[in-house]
Parts: structure tokens; sequence; C-alpha cells
């Protein structure tokens, strides 16, 4: 597996070094890294991607100050096309949106629209925002994920290297299925802090046999990935293994510093059609 830990593309990152918090509006906190960085090893072509989807991140911990002095504090949900060239890496996401604490805005709609405007062009693509109150008890509520849980199978597991080999289908008969999993694990490329997330699997094709889908989804356990980097090669390796007509990968990760990052990947969507949130967020 390449090491991308000591790439160029990532000098000057904030993950696992020392940071001081700066508590007035700085954009330029904000650390793009390009997707093409993990794409080129999966022989992924930018020119002409294989999926479609988005990155769905919650920043749960932003406030600001109104004209007034007077603190404001809401949710917020961000949304990234897979189309845009560059991520944000989420240390110096966290940073910035601290950056918004000790600064004065006009109203929400200010703030909204600096969110807006600082992160499409961070990641060179269209960004959507959406700021929810802290009443707004609706606006993310913990949802049972859809199909079918493969954790209860009786597998017995005694290696940790991703093997997309592995990866089998039961049979040529062609099924329609949805299946998930809350035993994904994998670790922060740079710091190998675990990211804890359940992954939803739905898709159109030969049956894929869950056992062997099941040891390989827990083979990410020691692997040192982004978290959008582990669901592209989830997806790659699910149609490059297996005879698959339509596919959905959509990983639902734990948050870590006031942040969730839920990736979503795609046949057929632009946008995810699963409403859900799981218990660990």
């Amino acid at each position: 597996m390449t090491d991308y830990s000591n790439s160029p593309d990532l000098k000057g990152s904030v993950l696992g070094q020392s940071t001081e918090y700066v508590d007035v509006y700085s954009p330029s906190l904000l650390f793009p890294i390009a997707r093409k960085l993990n794409r080129d090893a999966l022989n992924i072509d930018e020119a002409e991607l294989p999926f479609k989807g988005q990155d769905i991140w919650t920043g749960y911990e932003l406030s600001w100050l109104n004209a007034k002095g007077k603190p404001q504090v809401a949710v917020a949900l961000f949304t990234f096309a897979c189309q845009s060239s560059h991520i944000i890496e989420s240390k110096s996401f966290k940073l910035y949106l601290n950056s918004f604490n000790q600064t004065r805005f006009e109203s929400v709609e200010v703030v909204k629209q600096h969110l807006i405007e600082d992160l499409s062009k961070a990641v060179n693509g269209d960004v959507n925002v959406t700021l929810y109150a802290p009443d707004d008890y609706n606006c993310l509520p913990c949802t049972a994920l859809p199909g079918e849980c493969i954790d209860d199978l009786d597998i017995e597991i005694d290696n940790y290297d991703i093997d997309a080999y592995s990866l089998k289908s039961q049979s040529e008969s062609v099924v329609s299925e949805t299946l998930y999993s809350h035993l994904l694990k994998s670790n922060c490329l740079i710091t190998s802090q675990p990211d804890w997330a359940s992954i939803i699997i739905r898709y159109t094709g030969e049956k894929i046999c869950r056992e062997s889908l099941l040891r390989y989804l827990i083979s990410f356990r020691t692997h040192n990935e982004f978290h959008e980097q582990c669901v592209e090669r989830i997806y790659s390796d699910l149609t490059t293994q297996l005879n698959i007509k339509e596919l959905e990968v959509y990983a639902r990760y734990t948050r870590r510093g006031g942040l969730d990052i839920n990736p979503y990947r795609s046949t057929h969507y632009n946008d995810t059609p699963f409403a859900v949130k799981i218990n660990r967020q």
C-alpha cells in the first residue's frame, strides 16, 4: 500500500502538530489536499470519474459574535461534490471554524456566505452550506440504517491487510440489495488516530458473498487513509473485483474535533438518497 504521509502535497499540514488556536476570522487556515493524491494509486482518471457523489461534513462547534458582540451558535452542514479537485484537511477545517469565535458578523447570512466562498475557493468546487439553530432538534435525527446488517456473521479473521481479491460473488444470480456494517475502522493518514464508521453498500449485480465482504471491510482496521480515500478504495475494489452493475457506498464516520465526515459514492446519483445518521455521531 502506498504511503502518502511524506508526500510534498501534505507538507505544511497541521495534522499531528502543536498549533495555536486563532479566534479571529482567518480563511488562510484552510489546508486543501488534492484528491488526485490517492486517485492516481487507484487508477482513477479525474477527467472521467467512474463515480458520482459527495462528501457531507457536519460541524457541531460553530460560533461567532453578532454585531453587538453577543455569541451565536449553530450546527453546520457542509456538502462538497466529489468532482471538486481538493478536500479539506480536517484539523485545518476545525481551526478555520474556531477562527469565527471572536469575530463580529452582521447576520447569520453573512456567516454562511463567508463559509461558502472560503470553502468553495479551497476545494476548487461548489460547496453547499446549511446552518441549523441549536433548538432545531429535527435537523439531524438519529435513524436506523437501511438494509441488512452483516455484523453477526460468524467469521474468523487473522489478517488485517486489505486484499481486494478476497471479495467473492456467492452466485451468478443478479440481485439488488442493501447491506450495512458498523465495523468499519480506519486510521488517519498522518496521525494514525482511529476513525470509526458505519457503512452502507447498496448494489445491483451478482450476489456478493457476505462473509467475504465483511472480512474485507474489517481489513481496513489498521489501514491509514483519509475518510474520502477509504470510501473510494472500497468503491473501486467492489467494482473491479465483482460483477456489479449499480453501486452506492456511503460511510458515516463518527465525529472528531467537532466534525464528522460522510463520503458517498455512486454509479448514478450525485446526491445521497440516504437520510441517515448513526447514534455514534
